[in-house]
């Protein structure tokens, strides 16, 4: 049986009043379609094998829905809706099984405690857990040029790695560790550290490192806005700035995110606002 439906705090728009009411629908699919995924390999109390099970039916239906045959999984109304969408805008399906692939990767790293050996690594698990995201818009949008998909990639891929920092109070409990392991080397700290049992400046400095290089991956692709038109230049614009304003406030924690996790305030919504407006960003 599939997970009660979850109610999620996001930091970042989502199909926002900004994106036009004609892509608003492969908007909106694109993202259940994924949180739906999601869900299936990081909520409620299921054990990893009925977790990656969820997944394979999942990803069968996928594979169904591409060939144009009639859905069975329990999700048939979710991958129905991005088909319709995949199918309308000539979307690249292998994109959306690369979500699955790391959602799975997910599962099975928590479950055997695995971790990642160094920074490139991260970079190829976010290649598939989030580049893809930013990939698919610009297809739905007929943007995805070479040097947007790149960019696109740079803002994406900081997107999850701001993530990854600003959520280690709410993973390091669940046993996922994101940080490399040769981070921990670099700091002279053996692997799979636990921040919660070392020197709380030790922690400080390795958080503020990964916090620094995700802020550098972001500024890499700021540029992209600026070259898309109309209302999704703006709402491309605020998730940069929105990004950038919750490293912000994990700099604000003391980079003590593994104590409390940041959050966007209305403030923080209104200076983003301002910041949109005042974009510093050009190709």
């Amino acid at each position: 049986m599939p997970p009660q439906a979850v109610q999620h705090y996001e930091n970042f728009p989502v199909a926002s009043w900004l994106c036009p009411a004609k892509w608003r629908p492969a908007v909106a699919a694109l993202y259940h379609y994924a949180r739906t995924a999601d869900d299936l390999a990081d909520e409620g109390d299921h054990n990893p094998t009925h977790r990656l099970q969820c997944l394979e039916a999942y990803r069968q239906d996928v594979h169904r829905a591409q060939a144009g045959l009639p859905l069975q999984s329990p999700w048939r109304n979710t991958i129905a809706a991005v088909a319709e969408q995949a199918n309308r805008y000539q979307l690249d399906w292998q994109e959306l099984l690369l979500l699955l692939d790391a959602f799975e990767q997910d599962v099975r790293f928590t479950a055997s405690g695995e971790t990642y050996r160094n920074m490139d690594d991260l970079l190829t698990y976010c290649r598939r857990s989030a580049n893809p995201i930013g990939r698919l818009m610009l297809q739905i949008m007929g943007q995805a040029t070479p040097s947007n998909i790149a960019a696109s990639d740079h803002i994406c891929t900081a997107l999850q790695l701001i993530n990854f920092w600003q959520d280690l109070s709410v993973d390091l409990p669940r046993h996922r560790h994101y940080v490399p392991d040769s981070v921990w080397d670099a700091h002279h700290l053996p692997p799979r550290t636990d921040m919660r049992h070392i020197p709380e400046s030790a922690a400080q400095q390795v958080v503020a490192e990964l916090v620094e290089h995700a802020r550098e991956c972001m500024q890499q692709g700021a540029w992209l806005p600026t070259v898309i038109p109309g209302r999704m230049g703006w709402e491309l614009r605020a998730v940069v700035m929105g990004g950038l304003r919750v490293t912000e406030r994990i700099r604000t924690l003391g980079y003590r995110s593994w104590l409390k996790r940041p959050t966007v305030t209305r403030a923080d919504g209104a200076r983003i606002i301002l910041r949109c407006l005042a974009y510093p960003y050009r190709r």
